[in-house]
């Protein structure tokens, strides 16, 4: 293929640039599939022809030796089929790369990896430099995304059938069923051949081929294509063109003629890639002027070797340098150089089905997967399942692989188990005759309804950790521990969440309450305050009160004094009578009547919202008079501290080191075993050998509640944690499967009956002993009751002044307007020649409104004679003058 795709490059070339100088001349050495002769066959092209670049070592393991003579001849060697990631220019400055390096697609790979949730892949390659080069490439780009590599599987080249087939029943006795495939055309259809035959391409497995194997999809026979159905494949993305149409047409009409007993093949990316190799070769040509390219003999000594009389070009470094420079447009696509690699950043995303392939989506460097390629330079990064098109899985199945099983009559999953001090959380029991461990508890509980709702099978067995274990090993860090050493998949119970352990084990969410808390004594006591009667309210809400008693008054005296003889009299009495009569409603008391049908409703609701308040009082009063109240004698760690209190831990438990954290004396660190050891220590006191405190987890702290439902309560939390969970192996799939399933379990009704069935009724007992707070009633508590009565007491007032004004307007306008108005208002100002003062006096009230009322009857026309005899004379009304204010 590579030939025919030479050939055509240096017509077509010259067909176009016929009038350039140079001219490529081609010498064809066969290398027979193996490095050796392959590097014979170099050394022939340079002693024997004294060429000036040599085009096409095809493997990896074969350019690397003829890359060492290209280094000491200073020829460029130019591969567009060597893509390992062992080849680079750093070591082999001659070495021109014009294919892509393996390592540029393994970020493709792992984004596809996760857009499927798949934690656990087995590279499957080839034990050649081929095949090794990019597996740490992978392993690296999967790391990144916590995916784990739990095998690699390296086929040798020289397998035979029984081998390949031994390795694949290996692997299915393992848990993971997504691979990678890097091989050669050769191998691989190989080994898919034999997958097939193992049934490994059925329902449940996932299988990525590389582009090594992708880009020659279509050039594949039917009968390999067949056994890769569902495969997926990651390649280059190659833009169509016209060009592109018409060279592969007559690339298939050339390979006919070149290879007539051949049968027909597809033009693949390699064929482009060496036509594109060609060109750039002959523009680097071009600008050196190779034709007048000289050789020079090194200086070596007499008895040196051959390769020591190696030619040295004198144009090899200017050649090189033209060529890593060529940037032009190819088939391929762009073709620039970086290092001395081809750059392209957009892979093609392929799903083998029927006769071919399937196009499922893109990768790009800058945005991810996607099933269209993007031109949107605002869109994110992407690594979403749903930014693909469906894929046809092996089995022809349309759901995706979890990535992992449980093998077929393989082992069950090992899950240790321990009985917890408190055997509620976790109760471990041995069959002495049969030999079958059985655990029962909480925890257990949760384990096994979590298992329930997975939406496959796990068979498990339990394996007891005491049987196992010698006595001075038995710590929960130790217990965890064994899951790093592989003794088991799994363990479960009452085990804290907590950073150390998260280096040897990976946990699932957490399935109870977190945190460090306190249980301490309780001590009982009524109020006896004197002034308990203002503690009801609080002061906010008694000056509101008093507020709205004083303005309901005012408002009910305003509307009631005109026309209520209740309400008149000297300022002091209707003053005693406003406050009275709003204060009365208390007690639904008072003797005045009201009058005004605005005065009632404002009563009304002002005695609703007094019915309010009182009951309240009187309720919160009565509380704080008669109930028991409930505090705890300790309210802070630091009141432990300060006073140099005894505290309680369990014992084995890694709170004796919290509290050595938190500053505790060790010699006032006690350590018990039982609740009743925890009771019994907390009845003494710290003075009389006991504790002041328990310091446990809130977990354990429920359950000590539970039983001892008087006299303690929890204080806290004064520390925290991450609760309890379950450790499974680094990198297991089930962790966040079971952490799911937790999840839905604590957010449901099966949690509250596995509490009930095991802790017992803890609310209960919680709300028993819990300190009775007596919060005093507060104003937010009422303010819609005030804000009622405000709108109603105001919006009252609001019409009562309006009818009065517009009722009494007309009249008020008539006096004002009389002369003889104003003329005896001024007659009661006199003045003092004495003293130089003017005194302003004023006339007895009830004699002004007569005087109003008399100018009003007179109708504008004997209004004069009827003012004076209603006022009398000038020495009656002066009787009736008081003095008010005197001003120099």
């Amino acid at each position: 293929m590579g030939q025919t795709s030479i050939s055509m490059a240096i017509e077509d070339f010259y067909e176009i640039h016929g009038n350039y100088s140079t001219r490529l001349l081609l010498h064809t050495e066969d290398s027979n599939k193996d490095n050796v002769q392959a590097a014979s066959a170099a050394l022939n092209l340079l002693e024997n022809h004294n060429v000036q670049a040599i085009i096409g070592p095809q493997k990896s393991s074969q350019a690397a030796f003829i890359s060492d003579l290209g280094n000491k001849s200073q020829v460029p060697i130019i591969s567009f089929s060597a893509t390992s990631p062992s080849l680079s220019s750093s070591s082999l400055p001659y070495f021109v790369r014009t294919t892509l390096n393996d390592s540029a697609q393994v970020k493709s790979i792992s984004a596809l990896i996760k857009a499927y949730g798949w934690r656990e892949v087995v590279p499957i390659y080839e034990d050649t430099e081929f095949g090794r080069g990019v597996i740490p490439f992978i392993v690296d780009a999967l790391q990144e995304i916590d995916c784990h590599v739990p095998y690699r599987s390296a086929i040798p080249v020289s397998v035979t059938n029984d081998q390949i087939m031994a390795e694949l029943y290996k692997l299915m006795t393992m848990r993971t069923r997504v691979f990678i495939v890097h091989m050669s055309y050769s191998m691989g259809s190989l080994l898919f051949s034999k997958a097939k035959e193992a049934g490994m391409m059925s329902k449940g497995y996932a299988w990525i081929m590389t582009d090594a194997l992708t880009n020659i999809v279509d050039s594949i026979d039917a009968s390999t294509i067949v056994t890769m159905q569902g495969a997926l494949g990651v390649k280059l993305y190659v833009p169509k063109s016209r060009e592109l149409e018409s060279f592969t047409r007559r690339w298939r009409r050339r390979f006919q003629q070149d290879n007539p007993n051949d049968q027909q093949a597809e033009l693949s990316i390699f064929g482009l890639w060496a036509y594109d190799t060609v060109w750039a070769l002959a523009m680097a040509a071009e600008k050196v002027g190779v034709k007048n390219a000289r050789f020079q003999k090194p200086k070596v000594a007499r008895n040196s070797t051959d390769l020591e009389n190696l030619m040295v070009s004198i144009n090899g470094p200017e050649l090189l340098n033209a060529i890593l420079s060529s940037q032009f447009r190819g088939l391929s696509g762009e073709f620039y150089l970086i290092d001395g690699h081809l750059q392209y950043s957009t892979f093609q995303i392929i799903n083998v089905a029927g006769k071919g392939e399937r196009e499922i989506g893109f990768w790009t460097a800058k945005h991810g997967i996607s099933r269209q390629l993007i031109h949107n330079r605002g869109k994110s990064y992407s690594t979403l399942m749903t930014d693909l098109n469906p894929v046809i899985w092996p089995g022809e199945s349309t759901i995706v692989p979890k990535g992992w099983e449980i093998p077929a009559g393989g082992k069950k999953l090992r899950i240790g188990v321990r009985t917890s001090g408190y055997t509620e959380f976790t109760k471990v029991e041995t069959d002495p005759v049969t030999n079958v461990t059985t655990a029962t508890g909480y925890a257990v509980d949760i384990f096994e309804a979590a298992i329930k709702k997975l939406p496959y099978a796990i068979s498990y067995e339990y394996v007891s950790f005491e049987d196992a274990q010698p006595k001075d090993s038995k710590t929960y860090n130790d217990f965890v521990y064994q899951v790093y050493l592989q003794r088991y998949d799994a363990v479960i119970g009452d085990i804290t969440i907590r950073y150390n352990r998260t280096f040897y084990a990976d946990f699932t969410l957490p399935y109870t309450e977190s945190g460090i808390s306190m249980i301490v004594p309780v001590k009982g006591s009524k109020q006896k305050n004197p002034w308990i009667f203002l503690k009801p309210l609080t002061l906010e809400l008694w000056l509101v009160s008093l507020a709205f008693f004083i303005y309901t008054g005012f408002v009910i005296w305003v509307m009631e004094h005109k026309d209520n003889a209740d309400f008149h009299g000297p300022s002091s009495q209707q003053l005693g009578i406003m406050f009275y009569f709003s204060f009365s409603t208390i007690v639904f008391a008072h003797r005045e009547k009201m009058e005004n049908p605005l005065s009632k409703i404002v009563m009304i609701v002002w005695l609703f919202v007094v019915l309010i308040l009182t009951s309240s009082y009187t309720a919160s009063l009565t509380s704080m008079l008669t109930v028991q109240k409930f505090q705890p004698t300790v309210t802070h760690v630091d009141e432990l501290l300060k006073k140099g209190e005894y505290v309680g831990y369990h014992t084995g438990s890694f709170v004796e080191g919290l509290l050595e954290q938190l500053n505790f004396d060790k010699s006032k660190i006690r350590g018990y075993v039982t609740f009743d050891d925890f009771a019994e220590a907390l009845a003494k006191g710290s003075k009389n050998g006991g504790v002041a405190a328990i310091v446990h987890e809130i977990p354990y702290i429920k359950l000590f509640l539970a039983q001892h439902c008087t006299g303690y309560t929890m204080v806290g939390p004064i520390y925290k944690t991450a609760g309890f969970g379950f450790a499974f192996s680094k990198g297991s799939p089930l962790v966040p499967d079971i952490s799911r399933s937790i999840l839905n379990i604590t957010d449901g009704e099966s949690i509250i009956q596995i509490e009930k069935k095991w802790i017992g009724e803890t609310n209960f007992c919680q709300e028993e002993d819990s300190v009775i707070s007596s919060n005093s009633l507060d104003f937010p508590s009422f303010w819609g009751l005030f804000f009622v009565t405000g709108a109603v007491s105001t919006c009252s007032l609001v019409i009562y002044l309006t009818m009065f004004l517009y009722k009494h307007w007309r009249k008020m306008r008539n006096i004002y307007h009389d002369p003889s108005f104003w003329k005896r208002i001024f007659l009661w100002l006199r003045y003092d020649h004495q003293d130089n003062d003017v005194v302003i006096q004023m006339v007895n009230i009830d004699n002004v409104r007569n005087m109003f009322d008399a100018a009003n009857r007179g109708h504008h026309v004997n209004h004069r004679d009827e003012y004076d005899n209603a006022a009398g004379d000038n020495q009656e009304v002066e009787n009736h003058l008081i003095p008010v204010h005197r001003r120099r």
